[in-house]
């Protein structure tokens, strides 16, 4: 039975600045059919839009809430390292250089949290590297009152408080410079360790745990917060893909509306110009290059419109799909299938990516072709089987709400080949000929 067609759907305005027509021009060609390529992937990938979304205001979205538990944290490590300052104080023959470096720690503190608040929770590069300066300052000073008085049970307390005044800072600036500054903290305090004399190795204990509560909690800070970001920017991504379930069969993606709207606007202005006779005739050559530019643009989304369905836009367009998904739809099947169809076949890739970021999985679609059928009912459906390979993902790590999302998606067949989970989905979908 031949494939029923039916009208793509209209292309929604979008698009480049001028500048970049006619690089953007050159040597570009439509790519086949219902094949998402790899280096489509690549110049669609939305990575920069995902992660400035995710950091455009850091107290959205939980960052709030995260800074606030570091800097708790932080503050109660700190107040215990004060506490052992107090205790061995009446011990310390020269209490005067820790005693300084707590009083400086206390005002650069103070200061720091102080400008951070009136500069909207942001940390200016010279607020950071005052806070660095000042933080060297108490290292230096704190580990120079401490030295040679292990006997005495007298250690460093205001050094290793620099790592809490870090971990503060976590939310506030990028993790490697944070993982920079900790880095160096304890190869000082690691150091100054060393080189001690000891009277017995005992006395390398209270060391150990001072250089700990010094480096562990802004390094367990870094952690968190990557990870809190990643999990953000996972779900900013998700809902940017599932927005392209509700496309018509064939349309154009987001990034190339945008591109749309672009060549919209720059053809509109070319017109304009030569309607009101800013642009003499004939064309100059620069402007000719330009208006050649623009057609070709044009033509090209006019092309990619009528052969990308809304499965090609939701791999091309997403951060972590883009790279571990392959789409083969050359007859533009996905198109037709039902919105709970779409949104479980994407729920489907989703789950069975998202959980792998340590290896190297991949999911291969192929939808097609079209079975025949046979009888007056059986017309008014369109079948089509779907075969979903993987790499990388043993059956054993499915989560059972992926064979939840294949089920609505059609009746599946799952076999493992060579450690990899393969799925053949028989999906059957309304003829749109009968619409």
């Amino acid at each position: 039975m031949s494939r029923p067609t039916v009208e793509p759907g209209a292309a929604i305005p979008g698009a480049v600045s001028r500048a970049s027509l006619t690089a953007g021009a050159a040597g570009q060609a439509p790519a086949s059919p219902g094949t998402t390529r790899p280096d489509a992937r690549r110049s669609l990938r939305r990575t920069g839009r995902i992660v400035k979304a995710a950091r455009a205001d850091p107290n959205g979205l939980g960052g709030r809430h995260l800074g606030v538990g570091l800097v708790f944290s932080g503050g109660s490590i700190a107040v215990f390292l004060f506490w052992r300052f107090v205790v061995q104080l009446p011990s310390t023959p020269s209490p005067l250089p820790s005693l300084a470096a707590w009083l400086i720690l206390l005002i650069a503190t103070v200061f720091t949290v102080a400008v951070v608040q009136r500069s909207s929770t942001r940390m200016p590069p010279w607020l950071f590297a005052f806070a660095l300066i000042t933080g060297a300052v108490v290292v230096i000073l704190d580990l120079a009152g401490s030295a040679g008085q292990s006997y005495a049970d007298v250690y460093p307390t205001a050094a290793p408080a620099v790592g809490a005044m870090l971990t503060g800072l976590v939310t506030l600036r990028e993790p490697r410079d944070v993982l920079a500054a900790t880095w160096v903290l304890g190869v000082l305090t690691a150091g100054a360790a060393l080189i001690e004399d000891r009277a017995s190795l005992l006395t390398l204990a209270p060391e150990i745990l001072s250089i700990a509560l010094g480096i562990v909690p802004p390094v367990l800070g870094v952690i968190i917060v990557r990870s809190f970001r990643r999990m953000v920017e996972l779900e900013l991504d998700l809902v940017l893909v599932q927005s392209t379930v509700s496309q018509p069969r064939y349309a154009v993606g987001m990034l190339a509306s945008e591109e749309l709207a672009r060549l919209d606007l720059d053809a509109e202005t070319l017109l304009d110009d030569v309607a009101q006779g800013r642009t003499p005739l004939p064309l100059a050559p620069e402007t000719s290059s330009t208006a050649a530019s623009l057609a070709t643009q044009l033509r090209l989304h006019l092309i990619n419109g009528r052969t990308e369905t809304w499965l090609h836009h939701a791999v091309t367009e997403s951060e972590f799909l883009g790279p571990s998904v392959t789409v083969q739809d050359p007859s533009g099947l996905a198109g037709l299938l039902a919105p709970s169809q779409r949104d479980a076949l994407l729920l489907t890739i989703w789950l069975l990516i998202s959980d792998t970021a340590r290896t190297a999985s991949t999911v291969s679609l192929t939808l097609g072709p079209i079975s025949p059928t046979h009888g007056a009912v059986s017309r008014k459906k369109v079948r089509f089987p779907i075969e979903l390979v993987t790499t990388g993902v043993p059956r054993r790590r499915v989560d059972p709400e992926t064979w939840q999302a294949i089920r609505i998606v059609g009746p599946h067949v799952d076999t493992i080949r060579d450690g990899s989970l393969r799925v053949d989905i028989e999906c059957s979908v309304d003829n749109p000929a009968d619409a």
